[in-house]
């Protein structure tokens, strides 16, 4: 039954977040323009000059640091939205008065130095919202200081981060846009793929991205410990690559016409909730010729090693006939 009351009032989402970073990011800069321009402060305040609104403490102004976590409320309008935002210490002496606002998150905000990219406290903090699993936003500030290098920041981000790193800035194409966020998640790029279309260099990424990973560090830490050359360490890597990616269309082959009894899945379970797959994409009779040409460049990889390559050509090989 509809509510036909004059006086509805429409439920307000309250979100909680927090501002973090190692010491002299320009969080708390970050924090206070957030509540100017939210109009909930009247005048800019500065870290150096010790009038931040959020730096209460006589020994944070005296000394220009944060050592205690606060709170604000700001309000969004157009969004019906209220959000708190905390304000927490940046430097490692007083990192557990910021660990433990994180019990109490929605979301986490990054704040990393476009100057001095990835730090050893950013690498921390980052290890400790995947472990609280806290969805983060990354903000890069302080681009417009001389010598920063917008594509060279990205790139860090994805090395020292995570791959699924990014930009929400709008320098890039529309299209590339989105394929970089269908390329974080197959529930995304199922989505993706219903407005357009989706290229096979965006599906291998991903493929090779998931137990291709894996297999991958398995090859690199066995040649590391063997002490491989960093040719044979580069050549390794091609073909851990290469396995991976065979080991994940083996799997989208299975899922559509492998034996249930011997797999322990149903036949037909990535069709049935329209996962993106080699199948799905390029059909069965294209996935497993895009198989056999993998397989056959990894083999390919190894004739330079001779017999000493035996068990990883078999591994391939392997890889491509199995039955589950």
């Amino acid at each position: 039954m509809a509510d036909t009351s004059e006086n509805t009032t429409v439920t307000k989402q309250h979100i909680c977040t927090a501002l973090l970073a190692h010491v002299d990011a320009g969080k708390t800069t970050l924090s206070e323009s957030i509540l100017y321009l939210c109009g909930n402060i009247r005048k800019l305040g500065r870290v150096d000059h010790g009038n931040a609104f959020l730096d209460t403490n006589s020994l944070e102004r005296s000394r220009g640091i944060t050592i205690f976590s606060k709170q604000a409320v700001v309000e969004l309008p157009k969004k019906q939205m209220k959000m708190t935002i905390l304000d927490t210490p940046g430097h490692v002496d007083f990192s557990a008065e910021m660990e433990r606002t994180l019990q109490v998150l929605d979301y986490a905000i990054l704040v990393i130095s476009g100057a001095d990219g990835v730090q050893g406290h950013t690498r921390t903090l980052w290890n400790l919202l995947k472990r609280y699993r806290i969805p983060v936003f990354l903000f890069i500030n302080k681009m417009d200081q001389n010598g920063t290098d917008r594509a060279a920041r990205l790139e860090e981000l994805k090395q020292k981060l995570d791959d699924g790193c990014i930009a929400f800035d709008g320098a890039e194409e529309k299209d590339t846009f989105w394929e970089n966020i269908a390329m974080c998640d197959e529930d995304a790029l199922g989505e993706y793929l219903e407005q357009g279309e989706i290229s096979k260099e965006m599906l291998e990424y991903i493929h090779v991205n998931k137990t291709g990973a894996l297999l991958k560090l398995c090859v690199r830490m066995g040649a590391i410990l063997a002490n491989a050359s960093e040719k044979d360490l580069e050549k390794l890597t091609i073909y851990a690559e290469k396995i991976g990616l065979a080991f994940q269309i083996k799997d989208d082959i299975l899922s559509e016409e492998g034996n249930p009894d011997v797999t322990g899945k149903p036949v037909g379970n990535d069709k049935e909730h329209n996962k993106c797959t080699y199948v799905s994409v390029f059909g069965i009779e294209g996935a497993k010729k895009e198989l056999e040409k993998i397989t056959n460049e990894a083999v390919e990889i190894l004739e330079y090693y001779g017999d000493k390559a035996e068990f990883l050509k078999q591994l391939a090989i392997y890889i491509k006939d199995r039955d589950k």
